[in-house]
């Protein structure tokens, strides 16, 4: 018998039956860890928007547009009742740079769930060499840390898959394993299926130890920039309203409808994503090229803005760092001409300090001033800058 203070004796039975149902209880959450829970009252629409606004400048439509597709998911997810609410994922187009990726990883940030980026390029059909569907399953399950449950609620980010379009009749006699081969595939993926995802992280085998993935509540952002698009369907528009002698009739007119896009699915099937890949996608959000003002922005506005974190950087070795308006207005037009996007900012940037970089550590306390006399010393052809932007700047 062993003697427990204020209970009395007990027996090394009963002690050992007593530990086995302890630990046979389910964990118990503490209420920091319930507080914790994703709630779909806790992010709105407007709340969404609002925090995004802190890291990504501009395109504020495509930021409405994935704010609520993103709020209807969630509460998807929380559904308990009522019938079952169709997965509503994404499609973004828009050119490279624009803020296709930062979005989608802002929003996977905001809503603390796993995500996972993707290049639908490196996709192949299995059994070819390349990466199977499977693969992007697996980069999100260890985004959680194995955990699938936590998994099975994540985010995937699949960029470029303008490069997964089906290639034309008689491109090529060779089947198109990487193409329309792929959107097949990826079809009960997007749609909700239960996926065999391999253990080991190797392609599936018929004796390797898997786990199964229930990929219906995984919300799906896709993107691309489809190169080209706008200008065919233009084209197309301007071929259709054409015409020789009296006025034709063009059949009924349609109505004027703001979208988030102004691509319809039958833009994409000529484009030569499959129809079925496409209704599967039916938020489909444009984003707009970044002009010369939106360009100055980011420079400087975001919390991770390209300045704040050189200024920081060179704080480090004791330095102050300062951009003048008129430097930032050359830099976004000097973006612009690189057609780039945002990317093209910090190549740039880089460039201009890479002379101050070298020498900073051996001048602290010294104060570096990048303005239109700085950049001409690194060889830049400035022009007058003297804009109302620049002023705004």
């Amino acid at each position: 018998m062993i003697e427990a203070p204020g209970i009395g004796f007990l027996c090394k039975s009963c002690i050992d039956t007593m530990h086995e149902f302890i630990h046979a209880l389910p964990p118990v959450k503490s209420e920091l860890e319930i507080a914790s829970v994703p709630h779909p009252q806790r992010w709105t629409p407007s709340r969404i928007v609002t925090e995004l606004d802190r890291h990504i400048i501009g395109q504020e439509r495509a930021k409405r547009a994935i704010a609520v597709a993103v709020y209807n998911h969630h509460k998807r997810i929380h559904q308990s009742a009522g019938p079952t609410i169709a997965k509503s994922n994404i499609l973004l187009v828009g050119p490279t740079g624009s803020g296709k990726t930062l979005i989608a990883q802002s929003v996977a940030k905001l809503l603390d769930v796993p995500f996972a980026i993707a290049d639908a390029t490196s996709l192949t059909e299995a059994g070819y060499v390349g990466e199977d569907v499977e693969g992007i399953l697996q980069r999100l399950l260890m985004a959680a840390d194995g955990d699938v449950k936590r998994a099975e609620h994540g985010i995937i980010f699949l960029d470029e898959v303008d490069k997964i379009a089906k290639k034309n009749a008689g491109a090529s006699i060779t089947r198109d394993v990487s193409g329309e081969g792929v959107q097949q595939a990826l079809l009960k993926i997007i749609e909700g299926t239960q996926a065999r995802i391999p253990k080991s992280g190797a392609r599936k085998h018929p004796e390797g130890e898997s786990e199964f993935m229930d990929t219906s509540n995984i919300l799906f952002i896709c993107s691309g920039a489809f190169v080209g698009l706008a200008e065919e369907k233009a084209r197309k528009e301007d071929k259709t309203s054409g015409g020789l002698g009296f006025v034709r009739n063009s059949g009924p007119i349609k109505a004027a409808i703001p979208m988030a896009s102004r691509f319809a699915p039958e833009d994409f099937h000529c484009f030569g994503l499959i129809p079925e890949f496409v209704g599967r996608l039916p938020v489909v959000v444009e984003l707009e090229k970044l002009d010369e003002a939106a360009l100055v922005r980011i420079l400087t506005e975001p919390e991770g803005a390209i300045t704040r974190q050189m200024e920081s950087l060179f704080a480090l070795d004791d330095v102050k760092l300062e951009f003048s308006p008129e430097a930032l207005v050359h830099i976004a037009r000097a973006a612009r001409t690189l057609d780039t996007g945002a990317r093209g900012l910090r190549a740039l940037v880089e460039s201009v300090l890479g002379e101050a970089m070298f020498h900073a550590p051996d001048r602290p306390g010294e104060t570096i001033c990048v303005d239109a006399a700085f950049l001409k010393k690194q060889g830049w052809a400035i022009e007058c800058a003297n804009t109302p932007l620049a002023k705004a700047a």
